[in-house]
């Protein structure tokens, strides 16, 4: 079993607040705390939470008033890590986290929608954390085409930004099913499901910056704990007026 590579504390603290406000927790123009008051309850340095602030800033999350403080900025279009990662805590957000359980080349499932023309890929076994509480179990595989038939030992704790870092992939768009499976029998005992239990599973197609399919995953989630969100934001349409037409 081997550890997912840790994604730096500043940036690991960004992205739990970007969930947060996605998840309507922190409002648009809310005051954040003060800056030595937050990072306090964060337990972490000034230093550390005011990069993670300007990381926030950078990605359109927040907007700062000389003087005054932190104020948060709702987009529809957040640069977050964890765009793809559509799961939360029951009461929202929470800081996902992820340990790798097996990593191998394999044969690609004979269930699996076409994802790539190769006939292998390189299947990703692991275990979700939200704030520290396991909650969802993945399988993912990607086309090995897209790997140049190499095995990895370690992939960081958010797979998409090491498909972006190492194999020069971005997954662009994806399709989300929701249906019903067992727990499979590798599920570690950190997982609180037993075996065979059914669940709610997320089988996702995901597709890479040519709209090609690459990576078809499952993902099981312990729906005690956290759920599968989608968000959905649409215009409001407004009829032209007659001296528009």
């Amino acid at each position: 079993m081997s550890e997912a590579t840790s994604l730096p504390i500043y940036i690991q603290i960004s992205e739990m607040l970007m969930r947060e406000i996605i998840a309507g927790r922190l409002l648009d123009g809310e005051r954040l705390l003060p800056e030595r008051n937050l990072a306090k309850s964060l337990n972490i340095s000034v230093g550390t939470l005011r990069k993670a602030l300007k990381d926030l800033e950078q990605k359109g999350a927040l907007f700062r008033k000389h003087g005054s403080g932190n104020y948060v900025k709702f987009n529809t279009k957040f640069d977050s890590i964890y765009s793809f990662f559509r799961v939360e805590l029951i009461d929202g957000g929470g800081l996902p986290s992820a340990k790798n359980l097996d990593i191998n080349l394999v044969q690609k499932p004979k269930t699996a929608p076409f994802f790539g023309e190769s006939n292998k890929c390189l299947r990703i076994r692991r275990l979700r954390f939200l704030d520290d509480q396991p909650c969802v179990l993945e399988e993912i595989h990607l086309d090995s085409m897209k790997t140049n038939g190499h095995k990895f030992d370690q992939i960081s704790q958010s797979v998409y930004l090491f498909y972006k870092d190492t194999l020069n992939l971005r997954i662009m768009s994806a399709k989300d099913s929701a249906t019903l499976l067992p727990v499979p029998s590798w599920a570690p005992e950190e997982f609180k499901l037993a075996h065979d239990n059914e669940t709610v599973c997320i089988e996702r197609l995901a597709n890479d910056q040519f709209g090609a399919p690459v990576e078809f995953s499952r993902s099981w989630i312990d729906t005690k704990v956290a759920r599968y969100t989608a968000r959905i934001s649409c215009l409001l349409y407004t009829s032209p007026s007659p001296r528009d037409s």
